[in-house]
């Protein structure tokens, strides 16, 4: 029997007596990206462990990955067929964009974003969907609007989820623009800033939802530094309560949803998945 570890069923219900319904959501915990050398130092990997292990050692404790190399560098077919290739095939997979079409953007970002899709076609029925972070900068203008219209265009035959990251998008007519495009707006736990997006509910996509939890170090979030932008540890008070608030109005929206930590430093980010994933375990 295949096992999914990681992933966890929240049923809902809604109504009263004998009109009550319920709602299955399968949800997939796990973190943006996988390898890190700091891992080994933290004792998540065991000591020793390469680079070229670690996508299958991480797949020993989650079903779902978010790949974040390709925001750095150009997705590439026979390495992404590799990486597949040498995981088991319950891991799943979500893709980030690549910079160069969404904080550095180039003229030819047309021509990128067909190779981009070249890289990741090995990825095929395992990719729950490409995930377009946008930066702090990218604010809702006319030129910006247009600008994400088409790279939506571009990208309308696989699943999308976007993540703005400044609060000008958080209007109505952005998350109707994106329900009507069956585009996932990502859910986002972060510090509490000005202009910052903020955490929301709101599901645009009922076939999956998206959640990253970035951390809430307030004074590292500007310093420009990512050790300290992403150090930080979530207490179990904080995720349940996260749980209650947020993640219990979204599984009764959609179908599927997916959980990543960001907070990669002293390898949080794996710790605080499973500490996640036995939160939802007990409901």
């Amino acid at each position: 029997m295949k096992t999914s570890p990681g992933k966890a069923d929240i049923i809902t219900r809604s109504g009263n007596g004998v009109a009550e319904s319920s709602h299955r959501c399968s949800l997939y915990v796990g973190t943006c990206g996988y390898s890190y050398t700091e891992w080994v130092d933290s004792g998540f990997y065991p000591a020793g462990t390469g680079s070229a292990e670690m996508a299958a050692l991480y797949s020993y404790h989650f079903s779902v990955v978010e790949l974040n190399y390709t925001w750095y560098q150009m997705a590439r077919a026979d390495a992404v067929a590799r990486m597949v290739n040498n995981v088991p095939e319950h891991l799943l997979f979500a893709a980030k964009l690549t910079r160069t079409m969404t904080h550095e953007r180039d003229r030819d970002w047309q021509e990128q974003l067909g190779r981009y899709l070249q890289g990741i076609a090995p990825l095929k029925k395992r990719l729950l969907a490409i995930l377009v972070q946008l930066p702090p900068g990218f604010v809702r203008t006319i030129a910006n609007r247009n600008y994400l219209a088409a790279l939506l265009d571009g990208l309308h035959e696989l699943p999308v989820a976007v993540e703005f990251r400044h609060v000008s998008w958080a209007v109505d007519s952005v998350f109707s623009e994106l329900e009507r495009r069956k585009v996932t707006l990502v859910s986002v736990d972060e510090p509490e800033l000005p202009t910052l997006f903020p955490s929301l509910d709101i599901v645009t996509n009922p076939a999956l939802f998206y959640v990253r939890f970035h951390g809430r170090n307030r004074d590292g979030w500007r310093s420009g530094n990512m050790q300290k932008k992403f150090y930080y540890d979530y207490s179990e008070e904080e995720l349940c309560s996260w749980t209650e608030r947020y993640l219990q109005v979204m599984a009764g929206q959609a179908g599927r949803g997916v959980l990543f930590f960001n907070n990669h430093v002293q390898a949080h980010a794996p710790r605080n998945a499973q500490k996640l994933i036995k939160i939802l375990g007990n409901k």
